[in-house]
């Protein structure tokens, strides 16, 4: 017997379903409901390695953590990871298959992937009492519903109760709930159950009677109105979205240990993947982190972190075009603390042989550390384990070049002595491994020698835990669900399906 499912769908991207998602699972597993994560398509920079070796989205990985179990391909088959305006690479099952365009992802094969992504959620549903779907973008992108495999094409198909959701911190929610419903065919619109209110500021009471119209004009009820929260979003899936002089999430409002503050600028560079690597620095009490893309706003940073990158030939080019290529040059003569993860390893090497990513053959990188990267067909993707500093180092691996050291000493080494990854001269670290500062001990003796290195008066708390932070956000985000939602409204919706006879809202779109 196939268990309970739900698709939590949006009004626009960004409306919060990923996080609804999240807090609807974890509430499930609190309640002692066997419950798993389910994304049919993503489009993201920001992914994740499976302990069998597949590359899924964070998001769905976070989610995953939420229902306390390890993440899988299964739940999520499909991942497009964006490398320019026009192609993304396809992820199947965890598995690069190749480059598409827009056009012919959407022209043909995202429908044939339909099965794949059918099967996927049926063994899950097999597996768990309850399977929690995420949408992408809205169900109501009319141009795009004949091939849709992710928002109505998988709840028609797998006979899913739909919930949507909205984000009223940006105006106009109701007229998108309505609009959403009324684009949608008939056979559609007899899944959408209802709605959520997500990022409501204020008193309730004074939002009720337009929650009571739209139910007069819809037919459907609103199952929960969710207050505006401060730092409650998980890994984010869009790194173009980034504000180039925003903050890394809220930063910690802990005073820092030490009598200095410690000061991260992190390169805003194009196509940046996994910039969620920043956060357990965010996370530290007197750290303060902040995105830069101008060579003066490096003067005051105590450490200059590259992230990652889709596109690590076009970020060296951009990192020339802004003059910032020359200030880490000058930086690292000067011993100043530098930290290159992945693609941003790279492109502080001597040279960079992509026939791959970019197609551009040999490229010169910055110089800065003594190592040349060539670019393999074969995508690396790993879950190593390692020492660093004299701490031990997890971390994850998504990459497809593959670096040469002539010089310098290794980074991350295992527990004889050997080499394992990565590079450091001087003040210059690199390595490949995404989510090595999740590490408490590695993030605290690192940042002890960026302190000291840049004469800060810094002192790493002793006891940030990060990922006792993170499963402190996912109990938050149950809380909301928990407290501010219809709870047995949902779980009605979760194991029976749309309510009958919900009414039609013209003016429709073709089935």
């Amino acid at each position: 017997m196939s268990g309970g499912g739900l698709l939590v769908a949006g009004t626009t991207s960004d409306a919060g379903k990923s996080v609804v998602t999240a807090g609807i699972c974890r509430w499930l597993v609190r309640q002692g409901v066997k419950v798993a994560p389910f994304k049919a398509q993503n489009m993201s920079l920001n992914s994740f390695v499976t302990r069998e070796g597949a590359e899924i989205g964070r998001a769905q990985a976070m989610q995953a953590q939420a229902c306390r179990i390890e993440p899988t391909a299964l739940m999520n088959p499909v991942l497009l990871k964006p490398g320019g305006e026009q192609s993304s690479q396809v992820v199947l099952m965890g598995k690069p298959v190749g480059e598409l365009s827009a056009r012919g992802y959407h022209g043909g094969r995202q429908q044939k992937l339909l099965g794949t992504v059918l099967d996927c959620l049926a063994e899950l549903r097999g597996t768990y009492d309850a399977v929690i779907c995420e949408g992408a973008g809205s169900p109501a992108e009319i141009n795009l519903r004949r091939t849709d495999i992710v928002n109505m094409g998988i709840a028609r198909n797998a006979g899913l109760p739909v919930l949507v959701v909205g984000d009223i911190d940006r105006g106009g929610v109701f007229a998108s709930f309505f609009g959403t419903v009324a684009l949608l065919s008939p056979e559609d619109q007899a899944l959408v159950a209802g709605f959520l209110v997500n990022k409501f500021r204020g008193d309730v009471s004074l939002l009720e009677p337009g929650l009571d119209m739209l139910h007069g004009l819809t037919g459907r009820r609103t199952y929960g109105v969710l207050p505006f929260r401060h730092g409650l979003g998980i890994d984010e899936e869009d790194g173009l979205r980034v504000s180039l002089r925003g903050t890394v999430r809220e930063s910690n409002t802990a005073p820092p240990v030490g009598e200095d503050v410690l000061r991260v600028a992190v390169c805003a560079i194009p196509l940046m993947s996994n910039f969620t690597d920043i956060d357990a620095l965010a996370a530290e009490p007197g750290v303060v982190v902040r995105f830069v893309d101008r060579p003066e706003e490096l003067a005051d940073a105590d450490l200059v972190v590259i992230p990652g990158t889709r596109g690590t030939v076009r970020a060296l080019e951009w990192l020339h075009e802004r003059g910032l290529a020359d200030a880490l040059r000058r930086r690292a003569a000067e011993q100043r603390p530098i930290l290159g993860v992945c693609g941003g390893f790279q492109v502080l090497g001597e040279h960079i042989e992509d026939e791959v990513e970019s197609r551009r053959g040999q490229v010169e990188g910055l110089g800065i550390l003594p190592v040349r990267v060539r670019f393999a067909r074969e995508k690396t993707l790993t879950r190593p384990v390692g020492e660093a500093l004299g701490e031990r180092v997890e971390g994850y691996e998504i990459h497809h070049g593959i670096a040469s050291l002539s010089g310098g000493e290794a980074f991350i080494s295992d527990d004889e002595g050997h080499s394992l990854d990565g590079c450091r001269v001087g003040q210059t670290w690199g390595t490949h491994w995404h989510g090595s500062l999740e590490s408490d001990g590695f993030r605290r003796a690192f940042l002890r020698e960026v302190a000291a290195a840049a004469g800060r008066r810094f002192v790493p708390a002793g006891d940030t835990s990060f990922a006792a932070l993170r499963e402190e956000q996912l109990d938050r985000l149950g809380d909301l669900i928990e407290q501010h939602a219809d709870t047995d409204a949902l779980w009605r919706l979760i194991e029976s399906g749309a309510p009958q006879g919900l009414p039609f809202i013209p003016p429709g779109a073709p089935a």
